[in-house]
């Protein structure tokens, strides 16, 4: 059976695991200082019709809300023009970019940026991850950021939160996409979430190290789409504190072809579900 993973109770004399005490002991570090540093995470295949706006869009917003920030890009062996994009705003933007030799889907993608991320932050930083696509708006960074000041380990941009909307999207893959919502609040609930599979999120840094700790590169070990939803079923192993804000899904500014296969995905997050709901998380 998958269920969550059960902590000693602090009021007991029983000792905690060690990985819980070094999250509580940054927690502790963190209550005390505000997020000196957004990292903003970008995985990218192919998208040189998009990633120029998408990288303006981001500086201006942060630059704008007073957030210091940098950039990190997983260039996931692009056959376009991407790279050469990148390498021009490296001048322009506080921009790291990681390649990858040859494409090798978004799981690896995600799991190096997030790892990478994680690394490289400090214990104070948050670490966002968005649609190298221009379909996720920067502009709602702030409200995620905040709400992770407020206590959450993880915030989803929700595309089923009161006040969302879905714009640009053929009507098929937001069926769904609902389906896929409906079945993982069934089977695996999470409190206050709805959207497991948006890729728009933003990570305290305390919490992807302890998802690191305890899972090392399987954290994230799915190759495909369905490797977004993996990520909150193993944090959800951890009793993470998670939440959301609504989001404004702009398909219709998003240029090129979608890289997604539909069947593909559906069929890979059902297994993903079947696998995680008979074995769990490891």
């Amino acid at each position: 059976m998958y269920s969550r993973k059960s902590y000693p109770n602090p009021n007991m004399a029983t000792k905690p695991e060690r990985s819980e005490t070094a999250y509580l002991t940054q927690m502790a570090e963190f209550s005390t200082n505000q997020p000196s540093k957004i990292i903003v995470t970008l995985p990218a295949y192919n998208e040189e019709e998009n990633i120029a706006t998408l990288l303006e869009t981001i500086s201006d917003n942060l630059r704008t809300e007073g957030l210091p920030f940098e950039i990190l890009v997983v260039e996931d062996g692009s056959t376009d023009g991407t790279m050469a994009i990148l390498r021009q705003y490296q001048s322009k933007l506080p921009l790291t970019v990681y390649p990858h030799p040859r494409n090798q889907g978004l799981g690896p993608t995600i799991r190096d940026g997030l790892k990478l991320a994680s690394e490289r932050g400090n214990l104070n930083d948050i670490v966002v991850t968005l649609d190298a696509d221009n379909s996720h708006n920067p502009g709602l960074i702030r409200r995620m950021v905040g709400r992770i000041r407020e206590g959450h380990d993880i915030v989803i941009a929700s595309r089923y939160q009161p006040g969302a909307r879905v714009v640009g999207l053929a009507w098929f893959r937001q069926m769904m996409s609902v389906v896929v919502s409906w079945m993982m609040r069934l089977i695996f609930p999470i409190p206050s979430v709805r959207d497991y599979t948006c890729g728009f999120r933003a990570y305290r840094v305390t919490a992807l190290r302890r998802c690191f700790a305890e899972y090392g590169d399987k954290f994230v070990d799915q190759a495909g789409f369905q490797c977004m939803a993996d990520i909150l079923l193993k944090a959800r192993m951890l009793n993470l504190i998670m939440g959301e804000v609504p989001m404004i899904l702009r398909y219709d500014l998003k240029l090129g072809q979608s890289k997604m296969r539909v069947a593909r995905t559906v069929k890979n997050t059902l297994l993903l579900m079947l696998r995680r709901r008979l074995f769990g998380a490891k």
